[in-house]
């Protein structure tokens, strides 16, 4: 994945590439903090202290299977690298959150050939919301054929586990016209409905594609009513916001409440206003573990608080 080499790089450098750390991250659950752990860590880690506690669950995100591009020509290499990570791991994740983008143009040939990777996961449960990219019809006919029993064909949805109430929101939809995502009024009514009954000491993680805060409003990086839906989760002591979309870790934290966005297991993108627009981004191989890293969320009960940070690999 180089700029310096030509456009097709070997299985093997592509895989090297991704080894780096961008595979995807596993959350834990011990002693009531919540934490995500490098996946790589938690799989090379000699004394396994990486992964100690109960696996709680893994986010992988950005997938764009059927992109073929310089940036990655073998993204179907690379998932199949997160994969592998996860199989490897001593002690596997409960669930698997896939944040959107499984594939790229939402082709039927795309969704199998990704429905045949994941269905490699040794994990039995996988909960997923779609990217822009996976209704590029508009309606999202192919998304919501394979993934739409659970949210009863609306896309957004709730769960609980293991004392975590989980949350998986639509906004790739309804644009507004400066293109920032939407949640529109139904699914905002249904949210404050599903956070009623939740006391404010139960933690809870928000899953979905686009950003839940405008992180650069002239790429649409951002959903234009995420405020509203703040507003209903601000009462509770721990509440946790994972997107994909930009293809790179940015997070803040506003009171309980972290926000943190996901790599993609595809490719890059430039980081915000760097550059014409968002697109893939073609680095040259000595600069790539300076795009990747470890980062660190925890999550604790007693006092609850959200803690985040980011160190790069190179």
């Amino acid at each position: 994945m180089s700029s310096d080499l030509p456009s097709h790089p070997s299985r093997r450098r592509a895989l090297k590439c991704l080894a780096f750390g961008g595979a995807g991250t596993l959350f834990v659950l011990a002693g009531g903090v919540l934490t995500p752990v490098e996946l790589a860590l938690a799989v090379n880690s000699k004394d396994k202290s990486a992964a100690s506690g109960v696996p709680l669950f893994l986010q992988i995100s950005d997938s764009h299977i059927g992109f073929n591009k310089e940036a990655n020509p073998d993204v179907e290499g690379t998932l199949k690298q997160t994969i592998d990570f996860v199989n490897a791991m001593p002690v596997k994740p409960a669930l698997t959150i896939h944040t959107g983008d499984i594939t790229h143009l939402s082709k039927p040939e795309e969704f199998d050939f990704a429905a045949q990777l994941l269905s490699g996961l040794n994990i039995t449960e996988l909960h997923t919301v779609p990217g822009e990219h996976d209704v590029t019809d508009g309606p999202g006919a192919e998304y919501f054929k394979r993934f739409g029993q659970a949210s009863d064909n609306k896309g957004y949805y709730s769960f609980d586990h293991s004392g975590v109430h989980f949350i998986g929101l639509v906004n790739v939809m309804h644009f507004k016209p400066n293109g920032l995502g939407s949640l529109g009024e139904d699914q905002l009514s249904w949210l404050e409905n599903d956070l009623k009954a939740r006391s404010s000491s139960t933690p809870i993680v928000v899953f979905a594609h686009m950003p839940m805060w405008t992180i650069y409003e002239p790429w649409g990086w951002g959903t234009g009513d995420a405020g509203q839906a703040m507003n209903y989760l601000k009462r509770f002591g721990s509440v946790t916001v994972l997107n994909g979309h930009i293809h790179q870790i940015v997070s803040k934290v506003e009171g309980n409440i972290t926000f943190h966005t996901a790599r993609s297991t595809a490719y890059p993108q430039p980081t915000a206003g760097n550059g014409p627009g968002p697109m893939p981004l073609t680095v040259a191989s000595d600069q790539l573990p300076r795009m990747l890293g470890v980062t660190s969320i925890k999550i604790s009960r007693h006092p609850l608080a959200a803690t985040l940070s980011d160190t790069t690999l190179a």
